[in-house]
């Protein structure tokens, strides 16, 4: 070891270590700890802007007059460091194991040191240590992402290989420093850049690490998934199989790697995969291959294309059965429920070899939509002649109108896309990431674009949403600021549907059931009403369902919207903060909160006959706050 041996702390070589931590296990980092932890977190702390409270951490010598310049260089003393070297101390003079002091500064993170060694005439890319590395590379390896920038700025070259055969990119992705990775791309490194070996960043997550991070990461990116090294002729799916990476082997059959590739030996992902004997793998594999042969036959093409269509008429027939089974003339109830068990598995098995999963998600939405077309139809059969008025036929007429067209509203308009092109999200990557921003509070890892107020990323739709209020089960769509207005009123309408077919179900079951509740009792009463029909109880229990959850949905989403002005995650977030927080958090008291009749105005972007002024803002590209101004008492950002 050189002059100025160091301790060894275990979280100092963290990017996103916490000053508390770094109090802990105080000292520089060492040449011989350079492979450092793995650490795998977005918070992108403000090294440049912190050299000095993190000087102040660490525990100085009592007196630095006599340390000498390694020493100095790695405990971050500025002032010693270019007395020795205004002495004569020649900057680019490594030490006995070959390691120049611009190497102990960049592993520690000593951006002052850095820039003075550089203009000192320090070499950039001088190879040195054990790994015979750059300093950009010692940098990488620490996820020192402030370095990483400053380096490339004084002309680092990340293609560069060091001792282990590995280049920049490779190193921060063994390393999993998804922040690095992120702007060495963006900076112009190719995701496809080999190594000694000739494996490319995504082969060498595949193989090293366990773990769905960072191969979800780079498939983000767009890399060759067919790609081969040099020596093995291994896809990454050969190397993930290798490695009994079930992660890393599910991610890269769901990005669509090829399964007949043959390595150097002839062996195929599944040839390995029987090699080692991983069952679950050799599972997937042989699943995923009956999964591709079935999307290439004519019948499931022809099946996806109209793969919703088919999933209603199914709905349709088989809400039709259920009630059909039970409205049976038959006493046998035994019989009956057999049938509806048996027709219950049929469905089951039908639905996964038909559907796919991503169409799953459409499911609840296609129940939904047959349970309205059975209740229009139990109205227009068994309620219509009973009711005395046509005034009565009208308002249910306009509510399921009314609810069909805010459904499709609601279900095809964009809720608020995050959309940006592959040039803008790079550049937004190397903005944030020199600015010292680039944070999961504020850029979205999944999306790679900066997240303005008030989004979020939703796993269903895999894409960042605008005001995220909620994923809609009932309508397989996300609602956010394109669609959250159709989505209020199509619960509105599906309640007002509910409340009128209650109204018509009481009215059938008093003409046409010889016993009354008053008369009878509940069980007598009950047991009539199966007996009388059962199809109009089963309409009736459907019926309820959606009108129960429709309408505290409905009653939720009013009281946010004009009491909070707040969306549901917003609410959510901010219940959550309050449980953890030992200050109260007041739910009314946040910048979106404008007043009821203002927050209505603003929501439905109605004036109110000139009486209000509603604000326009763009959420999708809302990046700053704004307070309203009679927002004064406002408190708390969400």
């Amino acid at each position: 070891m050189a002059a100025g041996s160091c301790t060894r702390p275990e979280e100092q070589a963290s990017w996103a270590g916490s000053l508390a931590g770094d109090m802990e296990e105080a000292g520089p980092a060492c040449k011989n700890h350079s492979h450092g932890p793995h650490v795998q977190n977005w918070n992108c702390v403000h090294e440049d802007k912190d050299q000095s409270k993190m000087q102040a951490v660490f525990p100085l010598v009592e007196d630095y007059s006599s340390c000498d310049i390694v020493k100095a260089t790695q405990y971050g003393i500025l002032d010693r460091c270019k007395e020795l070297v205004e002495a004569g101390y020649d900057v680019r003079q490594p030490d006995k194991e070959n390691v120049t002091l611009l190497h102990w500064a960049a592993i520690n993170n000593r951006l002052d040191l850095v820039k003075f060694y550089i203009s000192k005439g320090a070499v950039v890319d001088q190879l040195g240590g054990d790994l015979n590395s750059t300093p950009l590379h010692w940098a990488i390896r620490q996820g020192h992402l402030s370095m990483v920038i400053l380096l490339l700025k004084c002309g680092a070259d990340p293609s560069l290989i060091d001792g282990e055969g590995y280049s920049g990119i490779h190193l921060a992705v063994v390393f999993q420093h998804m922040p690095v990775i992120a702007y060495l791309i963006s900076k112009g490194q190719s995701i496809d850049t080999t190594d000694f070996n000739g494996q490319t960043p995504l082969m060498l997550s595949a193989q090293k690490v366990i773990g769905p991070e960072p191969t979800g990461f780079l498939l983000k990116f767009n890399p060759s998934l067919n790609a081969v090294d040099k020596i093995q002729k291994n896809t990454a799916l050969h190397w993930a199989v290798t490695a009994g990476n079930v992660s890393a082997v599910e991610l890269l059959l769901d990005a669509g790697s090829n399964l007949d590739i043959k390595n150097v030996k002839g062996k195929t992902p599944l040839d390995l995969a029987h090699q080692v004997q991983n069952r679950l793998i050799i599972h997937m594999l042989m699943e995923e291959e009956k999964m591709r042969i079935r999307k290439n036959s004519r019948l499931f093409m022809m099946l996806a294309k109209y793969e919703f269509f088919l999933m209603l008429v199914s709905s349709l027939t088989l809400m039709w059965a259920v009630g059909y089974i039970m409205d049976l003339n038959s006493d046998s109830w035994l019989l009956k429920g057999s049938l509806l068990l048996f027709m219950f598995f049929g469905m089951i098995l039908l639905t996964r070899h038909f559907v796919g999963l991503k169409s799953l998600k459409y499911l609840p939405a296609v129940f939904m939509l047959s349970s309205i077309f059975w209740v229009s139809m139990t109205w227009f059969v068994w309620f219509l002649p009973d009711l005395p008025h046509t005034i009565f036929q009208i308002p249910f007429i306009l509510s399921v109108i009314g609810l069909l067209y805010y459904f499709y509203k609601t279900w095809r308009t964009d809720p608020g896309y995050i959309k940006i092109s592959e040039e803008e999200r790079k550049k937004s990557v190397v903005t944030l990431a020199e600015a010292g921003h680039l944070d999961f509070r504020t850029f979205c890892t999944s999306c790679l674009v900066k997240k303005p107020l008030r989004s979020r990323h939703c796993i269903a739709c895999n894409s960042c949403i605008a005001k995220y209020d909620q994923h809609c089960l009932w309508t397989g769509q996300c609602i956010g600021v394109g669609n959250h207005y159709y989505f209020f009123l199509f619960l509105l309408f599906l309640t007002m549907v509910g409340v009128w077919m209650l109204y018509g179900t009481l009215l059938y079951w008093s003409e046409h059931c010889a016993t009354t509740y008053q008369q009878d009792g509940v069980w007598t009463y009950f047991t009539q009403i199966v007996s009388c029909s059962p199809w109009v109880l089963y309409i009736f229990t459907l019926v309820c369902f959606h009108t129960l959850w429709a309408s505290l949905v409905l009653i939720i989403q009013f009281y946010q919207i004009a009491f909070l002005g707040l969306t549901s995650q917003e609410r959510i977030n901010l219940t959550v903060q309050s449980k953890c927080s030992k200050h109260a958090v007041s739910l009314r008291k946040t910048p979106y909160n404008h007043g009821c009749f203002q927050n209505l105005a603003d929501f439905f972007q109605c004036s109110c006959f000139g009486m209000l002024k509603p604000n326009i803002v763009d959420w999708t590209k809302q990046y700053t706050l704004i307070f309203h101004p009679e927002s004064g008492k406002n408190i708390h950002s969400v």
